[in-house]
Protein backbone atom coordinates (compact mmCIF):
# COMPACT_ATOMS: atom_id res chain seq x y z
CA UNK A 1 0.00 0.00 0.00
CA UNK A 2 1.69 3.12 -0.85
CA UNK A 3 1.97 6.15 1.52
CA UNK A 4 -0.32 8.35 0.03
CA UNK A 5 -3.14 5.94 0.19
CA UNK A 6 -2.10 5.58 4.08
CA UNK A 7 -2.48 8.89 4.83
CA UNK A 8 -5.75 9.21 2.72
CA UNK A 9 -6.96 6.35 4.83
CA UNK A 10 -5.47 7.57 8.24
CA UNK A 11 -7.41 10.79 7.46
CA UNK A 12 -10.66 8.84 7.17
CA UNK A 13 -10.15 6.48 10.35
CA UNK A 14 -11.06 8.53 13.32
CA UNK A 15 -14.64 9.82 13.00
CA UNK A 16 -14.91 11.57 16.33
CA UNK A 17 -13.57 11.09 20.10
CA UNK A 18 -15.66 9.98 23.13
CA UNK A 19 -15.76 11.91 26.29
CA UNK A 20 -12.97 9.90 27.85
CA UNK A 21 -10.87 10.64 24.35
CA UNK A 22 -10.97 7.51 23.06
CA UNK A 23 -11.47 7.68 19.00
CA UNK A 24 -14.05 6.55 16.97
CA UNK A 25 -13.20 5.07 14.07
CA UNK A 26 -15.19 4.60 10.89
CA UNK A 27 -15.95 1.05 10.11
CA UNK A 28 -15.10 0.68 6.40
CA UNK A 29 -11.65 2.63 6.95
CA UNK A 30 -11.19 0.27 9.72
CA UNK A 31 -11.47 -2.77 7.71
CA UNK A 32 -9.25 -1.55 4.45
CA UNK A 33 -6.49 -0.87 7.22
CA UNK A 34 -6.92 -4.57 8.48
CA UNK A 35 -7.04 -5.50 4.46
CA UNK A 36 -3.53 -4.00 3.98
CA UNK A 37 -1.57 -5.29 6.92
CA UNK A 38 -2.67 -8.59 5.80
CA UNK A 39 -1.28 -8.00 2.27
CA UNK A 40 2.24 -10.12 1.74
CA UNK A 41 4.77 -8.50 2.85
CA UNK A 42 2.93 -5.80 4.92
CA UNK A 43 4.42 -4.74 8.20
CA UNK A 44 1.80 -3.82 10.61
CA UNK A 45 3.43 -1.60 12.95
CA UNK A 46 4.33 0.71 10.03
CA UNK A 47 1.31 0.98 8.89
CA UNK A 48 -0.25 1.79 12.36
CA UNK A 49 2.23 4.41 12.56
CA UNK A 50 1.85 6.02 9.51
CA UNK A 51 -2.45 6.42 10.23
CA UNK A 52 -1.37 6.95 13.85
CA UNK A 53 -3.14 3.94 15.71
CA UNK A 54 -1.63 1.76 18.34
CA UNK A 55 0.15 -1.30 16.95
CA UNK A 56 -1.19 -3.48 19.40
CA UNK A 57 -5.05 -1.93 18.21
CA UNK A 58 -4.49 -2.49 15.06
CA UNK A 59 -3.09 -5.99 15.89
CA UNK A 60 -6.35 -6.62 17.71
CA UNK A 61 -8.28 -5.33 14.72
CA UNK A 62 -6.42 -8.14 12.68
CA UNK A 63 -6.78 -11.08 14.88
CA UNK A 64 -10.74 -10.01 15.59
CA UNK A 65 -10.96 -10.46 11.46
CA UNK A 66 -8.62 -13.78 11.41
CA UNK A 67 -11.58 -15.65 13.80
CA UNK A 68 -14.54 -14.13 11.99
CA UNK A 69 -13.05 -15.02 9.16
CA UNK A 70 -11.68 -18.56 10.85
CA UNK A 71 -15.41 -19.50 11.92
CA UNK A 72 -17.18 -18.61 8.74
CA UNK A 73 -14.83 -21.21 7.07
CA UNK A 74 -16.45 -23.97 5.30
CA UNK A 75 -16.50 -27.46 7.64
CA UNK A 76 -15.45 -29.17 5.01
CA UNK A 77 -11.89 -28.16 5.42
CA UNK A 78 -12.00 -26.80 1.89
CA UNK A 79 -9.17 -24.07 1.33
CA UNK A 80 -11.07 -20.39 0.54
CA UNK A 81 -8.32 -19.02 -1.68
CA UNK A 82 -8.76 -15.65 0.51
CA UNK A 83 -7.07 -17.40 3.05
CA UNK A 84 -4.15 -18.81 1.71
CA UNK A 85 -2.84 -16.88 -1.16
CA UNK A 86 1.01 -17.48 -1.25
CA UNK A 87 -0.09 -21.11 -2.50
CA UNK A 88 -0.85 -22.66 -5.84
CA UNK A 89 -2.26 -25.84 -6.99
CA UNK A 90 0.46 -28.50 -8.07
CA UNK A 91 -0.81 -30.98 -10.49
CA UNK A 92 0.93 -33.83 -10.49
CA UNK A 93 1.63 -36.23 -13.56
CA UNK A 94 3.92 -39.11 -13.15
CA UNK A 95 2.92 -42.44 -15.09
CA UNK A 96 4.40 -44.13 -12.17
CA UNK A 97 2.23 -42.00 -9.49
CA UNK A 98 -0.84 -42.89 -11.55
CA UNK A 99 -0.87 -46.02 -10.22
CA UNK A 100 0.97 -45.73 -6.78
CA UNK A 101 -0.01 -43.83 -3.78
CA UNK A 102 2.06 -40.66 -4.18
CA UNK A 103 4.93 -40.08 -1.40
CA UNK A 104 5.79 -37.03 -0.49
CA UNK A 105 8.93 -35.88 1.26
CA UNK A 106 7.97 -32.13 3.13
CA UNK A 107 10.70 -29.53 5.10
CA UNK A 108 9.92 -26.09 6.38
CA UNK A 109 11.30 -24.03 7.96
CA UNK A 110 9.10 -21.31 10.41
CA UNK A 111 10.09 -18.02 11.87
CA UNK A 112 10.79 -19.33 15.30
CA UNK A 113 13.74 -21.49 14.29
CA UNK A 114 11.62 -24.57 13.96
CA UNK A 115 12.29 -26.93 11.15
CA UNK A 116 8.99 -29.12 10.45
CA UNK A 117 10.32 -32.40 8.84
CA UNK A 118 8.16 -35.12 7.25
CA UNK A 119 9.81 -37.87 4.94
CA UNK A 120 7.05 -40.65 3.40
CA UNK A 121 3.85 -38.80 4.09
CA UNK A 122 1.34 -39.36 1.96
CA UNK A 123 -0.03 -36.56 -0.25
CA UNK A 124 -3.42 -36.30 1.74
CA UNK A 125 -1.01 -35.71 5.34
CA UNK A 126 1.11 -33.26 2.97
CA UNK A 127 -1.88 -31.43 1.92
CA UNK A 128 -3.15 -31.02 5.65
CA UNK A 129 0.50 -29.80 7.06
CA UNK A 130 0.45 -27.04 3.85
CA UNK A 131 -2.60 -26.14 4.94
CA UNK A 132 -2.19 -25.37 8.23
CA UNK A 133 1.15 -23.52 7.74
CA UNK A 134 -0.81 -21.37 5.47
CA UNK A 135 -3.13 -20.51 8.36
CA UNK A 136 -0.16 -19.22 10.54
CA UNK A 137 0.33 -14.92 10.20
CA UNK A 138 3.96 -14.63 9.15
CA UNK A 139 5.91 -11.11 9.57
CA UNK A 140 7.33 -9.68 6.97
CA UNK A 141 10.51 -9.57 9.17
CA UNK A 142 10.89 -12.96 9.38
CA UNK A 143 9.64 -13.82 5.18
CA UNK A 144 12.82 -14.55 3.11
Amino acid sequence: MSDSHLSELAQRLVIGHKRDGRSIYDEGAKHELVMACLEPGASLAKIARACSVNANQLASWVRQHERSVAQSTPPSGEIVEAQAPNFVPVRIEHPELATAEPVVNLQARLPNGVVLDLRGCDLDQACSVIEALGRLRCSASTKG
